[in-house]
């Protein structure tokens, strides 16, 4: 925890972190000793989540509202912060349920500012200053979904896809540096937003929040790709290695399909 704390703080921010996995990253980060800086469009639920922090560990909380789809505001915020950010945690992500067809173009565009472009700026903010410090960390919420294409999801699984892939050229690029970066292909996690999309048990695999930022909060520094869950680590194999894409691809369609 201690050399956590070291190379990674004093302060981790963390990017959509009102509930679900944000929150849990946010109590994980805690634990380790880094002070937080949440943000994340719900204040109320910010308020909620800092009391709670504060009253369980000593640390500094600095909360703020912010919609991450303007990416602007964002670089406002953080551009004005007096303190030495040693993490990023970006966690927030917009994924409208639906047929491509029905998809509209407002939606489109909050997945691509959301998904891509906040966290592509707001790792090139926060890196310069990781970067004359010679340390830091990066971590980028992915997704098994962004491992083939999606139906019923398929933005949100291409936005995904970009996170993998712009996480591992610049874990090698960082690393020069002293910065880690990875990202974290998750499966399904038990959050709210999983909770109102399924609408049957939870998938093989499914994971809480916490075991999710623990696991992805562990792996850093060790390489540029986690996948959190020995179920999910095996489906990655047998949908990436084994089965060809049209298979693959069949085998998401079947399991999206009841999504709404």
């Amino acid at each position: 925890m201690h050399d956590f704390k070291s190379k990674y703080g004093p302060w981790a921010i963390v990017a959509g972190a009102s509930e679900g996995l944000g929150a849990a990253f946010a109590e994980e980060l805690a634990k380790r000793g880094l002070n937080l800086i949440l943000i994340a469009r719900s204040l109320d639920k910010l308020e909620v989540l800092s009391n709670n922090l504060r009253n369980s560990y000593p640390i500094e909380i600095i909360i703020h509202s912010v919609d991450l789809a303007d990416f602007g505001q964002t670089k406002n915020l953080v551009s004005r912060l007096e303190t030495n950010i040693g993490l990023l945690v970006y966690n927030a992500a917009y994924a409208p349920i639906g047929y491509f067809e029905n998809i509209s173009e407002e939606c489109l565009t909050r997945i691509v500012d959301i998904n891509i472009r906040a966290p592509l700026l707001l790792s090139k903010l926060v890196s310069t200053q990781m970067i004359r410090k010679s340390k830091g960390g990066i971590v980028l919420m992915s997704s098994l979904a962004g491992t083939q294409g999606s139906p019923k999801i398929a933005t949100y699984a291409a936005s995904k896809a970009f996170n993998t892939v712009f996480a591992e050229g610049i874990w090698s690029e960082f690393r020069k540096h002293g910065i880690d970066v990875i990202a974290s292909c998750a499966g399904a996690i038990s959050t709210p937003g999983y909770k109102n999309a399924q609408n049957k048990k939870d998938a093989p695999g499914t994971l809480s929040a916490n075991v999710v930022a623990e696991k992805t909060l562990n792996a850093l520094g060790k390489g540029p790709t986690t996948i959190p869950g020995f179920t999910n680590k095996v489906a990655r194999f047998f949908m990436g290695r084994l089965f060809s894409r049209k298979l693959a691809i069949s085998i998401m369609d079947h399991n999206t399909k009841n999504l709404s």
